[in-house]
């Protein structure tokens, strides 16, 4: 009598968004690939095709349902049995995702991450997993940031790597405790929670022996790390320790909050040894009255003096933010200090984005909402500005040394210090050496393409 050999079951994940969406995506597929789960990077070639949704705003939003809906029409065609929304906007809408996206064949929120395997193997034999009702995660947690650690477990699972490139982000915490008006991102990931210094330190050296030579912290508010630790200069002592793992090159920051910058961190990531001097930063407007309404701090001055502290440390510095425009009562004086402040600025990445409405922030219900076509407008003629100050800012560069990690052999294309990944500028390299994937190259700045820069080896 002849047996037949169970094949095993295929899952690909399919990510959307920023840099904390991919590290959930690796441990999503270290717990998979732990339940004997194989991972293809091809949703064709997959039994399950996860797609790891952002939530964040509109056009994102879109983005992840086109992915769904793309993912959807391989059923039928070849391997594809399901497909599952998983992520930020999954956990946001829940059930009434699953209302009007019937293509979707489950809604998972994160609180079925620990039993994604078996939320699947349910999935793929046929049962049905009811969509959860969402809820405001904040309330999940001790209001009080030093009463957190003890109410939930932080030790996140065992990643598996879903690229090769020599730089992965590395989370530090979780959630956001900010109350802005126009941001839904604490209501469906919750209050901000710090992982320790000692799970940080494993992973990275578990990423160094991935083959990764850039460590890329990401959270959703980095400059909070260790509140709820008892300590806010926990992030100063973490630096040091991460920069002596051998096999680390550099060490990059994301998302800091200006009125969060304490000069011991700012002194902290120009001379710790391979902190790179990368400062993104969340500006969002210039305009002081229209940042409280924003429920943020600070103004235009106010970004200009950090700036300036900053250059005068660190003078080839890169320095990045985004702007929202066309936010509920911006006045024509308050967008013309935007534009004068970005003339100021001379940042190195800038990102420009109008505004919409999202749901359950206060900022749905102020007065004051502007027409679509004045943010249109509005929008438009600032990102046409921000065009020609980043070309300024990247031949203001021309002559500068650089040390360019390289990501593309074939392009020969890579980043300098100053650029971060997927959103910022690249740097390319012409020479008649072709130089491999993650080497590090030392170079002369020599001309520009649009907002990348070329480069000769020295």
């Amino acid at each position: 009598m002849s047996t037949q050999t169970k094949q095993p079951k295929t899952v690909a994940l399919v990510t959307l968004g920023c840099a904390r969406n991919d590290v959930d995506s690796e441990e999503l597929a270290g717990r998979l690939a732990a339940d004997g789960w194989i991972l293809v990077s091809d949703p064709a070639e997959a039994d399950v095709a996860v797609v790891n949704t952002c939530g964040f705003i509109e056009s994102a939003k879109k983005d992840s349902v086109d992915a769904l809906l793309e993912a959807n029409a391989l059923k039928g065609h070849g391997k594809t049995q399901a497909v599952v929304a998983v992520g930020c906007m999954a956990e946001r809408y829940g059930k009434e995702l699953a209302d009007a996206l019937p293509e979707a064949d489950a809604i998972l929120g994160f609180d079925d991450y620990v039993d994604i395997s078996a939320r699947l193997n349910t999935i793929i034999s046929g049962g049905h997993i009811q969509a959860h009702t969402p809820k405001d995660r904040r309330s999940l947690l001790p209001i009080a940031p030093s009463e957190r650690q003890a109410s939930v477990e932080v030790k996140a699972p065992q990643r598996t790597r879903l690229d090769n490139a020599p730089i992965s982000p590395l989370k530090i915490a979780t959630g956001c405790d900010r109350r802005c008006s126009f941001c839904a991102i604490p209501i469906f990931r919750g209050a901000f929670v710090s992982r320790r210094p000692t799970e940080i330190l494993d992973d990275a050296h578990w990423l160094v022996s991935q083959g990764v030579s850039e460590l890329f912290l990401v959270s959703e508010n980095t400059t909070s790390y260790g509140k709820d630790l008892g300590d806010m200069t926990v992030l100063e002592k973490l630096l040091p320790q991460l920069a002596a793992i051998d096999g680390v090159e550099r060490i990059r920051l994301s998302y800091l909050q200006p009125a969060e910058m304490r000069p011991s961190l700012l002194q902290a990531m120009v001379s710790t040894e391979k902190v790179i001097p990368y400062f993104d930063l969340s500006f969002q407007h210039a305009s002081g009255t229209l940042l409280r309404r924003m429920r943020r701090f600070g103004d235009g001055e106010k970004f200009l003096h950090l700036i300036d502290q900053i250059r005068a440390l660190a003078p080839e510095a890169g320095i990045r933010s985004n702007f929202i425009v066309g936010f509920p009562g911006e006045t024509e004086d308050e967008y013309q200090e935007l534009i004068h402040f970005l003339n100021e600025a001379r940042l190195d990445a800038i990102g420009v984005f109008g505004y919409s409405d999202e749901d359950k922030t206060e900022a749905l219900t102020l007065e004051g909402k502007l027409d679509e076509d004045l943010i249109h407008q509005r929008t438009e003629g600032l990102s046409t500005l921000v065009d020609e100050l980043l070309l300024q800012r990247a031949e203001e560069r021309i002559g500068e040394k650089v040390r360019v990690l390289i990501e593309d052999a074939e392009l020969q294309e890579g980043r300098s210090e100053h650029q971060g990944p997927e959103v910022d500028g690249s740097t390319f390299i012409q020479s008649r050496n072709k130089f491999r994937v993650g080497e590090y190259v030392d170079a002369i700045v020599t001309d520009v393409a649009g907002v990348d820069l070329v480069a000769q080896p020295l």
